[in-house]
């Protein structure tokens, strides 16, 4: 995305942002702006500051829980190793859901990521083929 359009983008508000990183939908107004938030470089970033707003709760409550320091760190550090497994094991298809969301169709991210390298791809095809297709 150029330098241009990118200032152009309307941001969503805090409070709108983390709506939208607990799943909610934002304004029509702001539809181009999930479509940056979702294929930028930086989108794995973005995809770790919204799991970690979500998994931040229960973070903050095994803190608290009643028990010796060690199994508090122990809760809280297996709490962050699944969540953020299961986040980013899923974060593809989460982006496609929060594009439909906002009203693009399905496959849209992923059809820009492959546009943005090209060759890259082709030289991965070519290595698959060479491999299981010879």
């Amino acid at each position: 995305m150029d330098r241009l359009r990118q200032t152009t983008l309307k941001r969503p508000n805090p409070l709108q942002w983390i709506w939208y990183a607990f799943g909610g939908g934002l304004p029509e107004d702001r539809r181009e702006w999930v479509l940056h938030d979702l294929t930028a470089k930086t989108r794995a970033l973005r995809h770790l500051v919204r799991s970690m707003l979500l998994i931040s709760p229960l973070v903050g409550f095994w803190l608290f829980v009643p028990a010796s320091l060690g199994l508090r760190l122990a809760l809280v550090l297996m709490g962050l190793i699944v969540g953020l497994f299961y986040s980013f094991a899923y974060m593809d298809e989460s982006a496609e859901h929060r594009l439909a969301k906002a009203g693009y169709p399905r496959g849209m991210a992923k059809q820009i990521r492959a546009e943005r390298h090209p060759e890259r791809d082709a030289e991965a095809k070519a290595r698959y083929i060479a491999t299981y297709r010879s």
